[in-house]
């Protein structure tokens, strides 16, 4: 199989590789983290004039109609720079929700704004008792006039203190788990009974708990059929889990570069710590990982457009596994071999493995995809 990048993925990679290294140093990404906004919103901008933020979207929306492999060259950059910016939930996850289940009008409406960067979305999916249950929905939709009502509380909404437009899950019918009832509704964050808590993760990144009391959601804000969105939602997520294995490897390997110049530099008795054989052998333990990572990213990547079948879903809950076991793995292991410096709050590392740690958790850690792999295997 040709692995080989064609002449117009390789300038995109290369786009996006510039743009992150001249606009993201780690000091100026550090002032970015602990502004108002959380991220830099000129480099979200430069996002969007360079077609970064167009990469998924069909052309008639003023997109590059870009594959899951053309998100992946992008996220593994973002991920290479430690970069704040939304583009995950906003792009990729929002993006594609709207892609898929919004009228025409709402694609015509939306779509253009996102990939231009000119709208910012957030996904609200998870709640308080959810943990990783999509269909774990709480939150109430009830018909009212020619719209609904949306009453209930939405946690970790990565972006939400910023975005411009919230899709927000909510249940019309049904009971707690029943993947049928769920709907999906475009929020304006400044409508009347919308609150919003924002909090820094602990990776960086801003979210927020969404607090709804009686929203008002017009009929031409509800996205697909309401109580028949579980699989859209299902798949758009998965699509999601590529693009973060993507941003994952960018990030593992930067870990495992800054690991290794670390070991060609530090001495001890004399002479560089690179030489002493026993981190030789962990060096080369680490880049085992990142090169089983390095597969299974790029497998991920060439499923994550693909028909919605167990097939894909097994690729995807493999790859979010072995990934998220791998930077776990890159992550203590570089902390370990550079000794307490690694752990120091003004060097990038420590940030890359906090962020590899929140990566494994977020949309399914270890152990969800684990037994999700092996039910799927059941059915196979």
């Amino acid at each position: 199989m040709d692995f080989r990048l064609t002449e117009e993925q390789q300038m995109l990679q290369d786009t996006a590789a510039r743009l992150v290294r001249d606009a993201y140093p780690f000091e100026q990404r550090e002032k970015y983290r602990e502004s108002e906004q959380g991220f830099s919103v000129e480099f979200w901008n430069q996002l969007g004039e360079l077609g970064l933020t167009a990469v998924p979207f069909a052309e008639e929306f003023g997109g590059f109609g870009g594959s899951g492999v053309e998100t992946m060259l992008v996220m593994t950059e973002l991920g290479r720079g430690l970069t704040l910016e939304p583009y995950l939930h906003s792009v990729v996850f929002g993006g594609g929700l709207v892609a898929q289940l919004g009228s025409d009008a709402q694609k015509q409406d939306l779509l253009p704004q996102v990939a231009s960067a000119a709208l910012q979305l957030a996904v609200a999916f998870e709640e308080l008792q959810s943990h990783y249950q999509l269909n774990d929905v709480q939150t109430r939709a009830e018909a009212a006039g020619d719209g609904y009502r949306l009453s209930g509380r939405k946690a970790v909404v990565i972006g939400g203190h910023s975005a411009g437009k919230l899709i927000v899950s909510a249940r019309v019918g049904g009971r707690r788990f029943d993947e049928q009832g769920i709907g999906l509704f475009l929020v304006d964050p400044n409508a009347e009974g919308v609150s919003r808590r924002a909090y820094p993760t602990i990776d960086g990144r801003m979210g927020c708990e969404l607090f709804l009391d009686g929203v008002k959601v017009a009929a031409d804000a509800v996205l697909g059929e309401p109580g028949s969105v579980f699989a859209a939602l299902q798949y758009q997520q998965g699509r999601a889990i590529a693009a973060q294995c993507a941003e994952a490897l960018g990030s593992m390997q930067e870990a495992c570069k800054l690991t290794l110049d670390y070991l060609k530099t530090r001495k001890q008795f004399g002479v560089p710590i690179g030489k002493f054989q026993v981190l030789q052998h962990r060096m080369v333990d680490m880049q085992t990982e990142l090169e089983q990572a390095t597969s299974m990213a790029i497998l991920a990547a060439t499923f994550a457009d693909g028909e919605d079948n167990d097939d894909r879903r097994r690729v995807l809950a493999a790859a979010k596994y072995v990934c998220a076991r791998a930077g776990r793995k890159i992550a203590e292991e570089a902390i370990q071999l550079h000794g307490g410096i690694g752990m120091t709050w003004e060097y990038n590392l420590a940030h890359h493995a906090k962020r590899l740690v929140m990566i494994g958790h977020e949309f399914g850690d270890e152990d969800h995809h684990v037994k999700a792999f092996s039910r799927l295997l059941q059915v196979a």
